[in-house]
C-alpha cells in the first residue's frame, strides 16, 4: 500500500507500546523494541514484526523513538549500535521523548549528516489514547521530515500540531506542556487533601470540582485513581522530577522565575523519596497526606 512504512518503535513502555499498535493497526509493518524482551516478546504476540534493529535498520523507512530522556534518546540513535548510522537516506526519526530544546536540535543535525530527516515530536495524551491512536503530538522539523512521517502520524495521532521547520519548537511546546500538566497535578492532590481535613471525601471532591471552575483535564483523570486507591502506573511519579527539572533548566537559561513549576518539582521529588517513583503520579497526594496524618483511599 503506498501510505504503508516500515516502522520500528524503540521503547515499549506505556507510550510505545500503545504506539506501536496504533501504528500495527494502521497498517504499517511494525516492529517493536525495548530493553525488555517481554514487552518485545508481548508486541509480536499481538501481531508486530520480529528481527534484529541492525538487520532492519537499511530497510526501515520511520524510527519513532519513545524511550524516557535525551540521554536514552541520544544513545538509541547515536551509541553503541546506534540506528542512525544503518538508515537509509531519507528515513525519518520521530522523536517522542520530553528533552531540552537545544539537545533536539544537536540530535536534527547529527541526523542530517547521515542523510536522516528527524522530527522533534514530543506527545501527550497518555497511555490510554497512545493505545488508540488519538495523540497530540507537538512536532517541528523540515518540510522534509513531516513528508516522511505523515503515514505513521495519521495512525498514532489525533491532531498534529506543525509548530515550525526546525527542530527545537516542539519540544519547547512540550515544557510549556509538562509545566501546567506537572502544576496541575500536585495542585490536584494538595486541594483534594485539603478538602479532606474539612470533611470532603476524595469522591465527593471529584464529583462536585470536576463540573466546576476549578477542575482540570489532570484533574479529571488523576483524580479518580485516588479515589480508587488505584496507583497502577500510567504515568509515573519519576517522569515529573525529570519534566519540570527540564522546565526549570530552560526557564534558568531564560532567566525567567518559575516558582510554581518549582514547589511542585518539590512534591514529585518528596514522593519520589518515600518510594513511590514507580507509582502513578496521582501518588504525589501520598506525600501530603502523610504529612497531615490523613488516610487516602485503600489505605489502611
Amino acid at each position: 500500500m503506498e501510505n504503508t512504512r516500515q516502522t520500528a518503535v524503540i521503547g515499549l513502555g506505556s507510550m510505545g507500546y500503545g504506539i506501536a499498535l496504533s501504528a500495527l493497526r494502521g497498517g504499517h509493518q511494525t516492529y517493536g523494541f525495548d530493553v525488555n524482551a517481554e514487552q518485545a516478546a508481548r508486541f509480536v504476540a499481538d501481531g508486530g514484526q520480529t528481527g534484529a534493529l541492525g538487520d532492519l535498520a537499511p530497510q526501515l523507512e520511520v524510527v519513532v523513538v519513545v524511550v524516557l530522556n535525551a540521554a536514552q534518546t541520544e544513545s538509541v540513535l547515536f551509541g553503541d549500535n546506534g540506528v542512525v548510522a544503518d538508515l537509509a537516506k531519507g528515513a525519518v526519526v520521530i522523536a517522542c521523548a520530553t528533552v531540552p530544546p537545544d539537545f533536539a536540535k544537536s540530535m536534527s543535525a547529527r541526523c542530517a549528516e547521515y542523510g536522516v530527516h528527524y522530527l522533534d515530536a514530543p506527545i501527550s495524551g497518555g497511555s490510554i489514547k497512545a493505545a488508540q491512536g488519538k495523540l497530540s503530538i507537538m512536532a517541528a522539523g523540515t518540510p522534509e521530515a513531516f513528508d516522511a512521517a505523515r503515514p505513521v502520524l495519521d495512525s498514532i495521532a489525533e491532531t498534529v500540531f506543525e509548530l515550525g521547520d526546525s527542530a527545537g519548537v516542539g519540544s519547547a511546546m512540550k515544557a510549556v506542556n509538562q509545566l501546567l500538566a506537572g502544576v496541575h497535578i500536585a495542585t490536584m492532590a494538595e486541594a483534594l487533601t485539603f478538602g479532606m481535613t474539612q470533611g470532603v471525601s476524595p469522591d465527593k471532591f471529584v464529583e462536585v470540582i470536576s463540573k466546576c471552575a476549578g477542575t482540570s483535564w489532570m484533574l479529571e483523570n488523576r483524580a479518580p485513581h485516588i479515589v480508587a486507591g488505584d496507583y497502577t502506573p500510567h504515568s509515573s511519579v519519576n517522569i515529573w522530577p525529570k519534566d519540570l527539572g527540564i522546565v526549570l533548566d530552560i526557564a534558568k537559561n531564560a532567566q525567567f522565575s518559575a516558582p510554581i513549576t518549582a514547589a511542585a518539582l518539590q512534591q514529585f521529588v518528596a514522593a519520589a523519596g518515600q518510594g513511590l517513583g514507580h507509582e502513578d503520579d496521582a501518588a504525589v497526594a501520598k506525600v501530603y497526606a502523610r504529612n497531615a496524618g490523613l488516610t487516602l483511599p485503600g489505605e489502611s
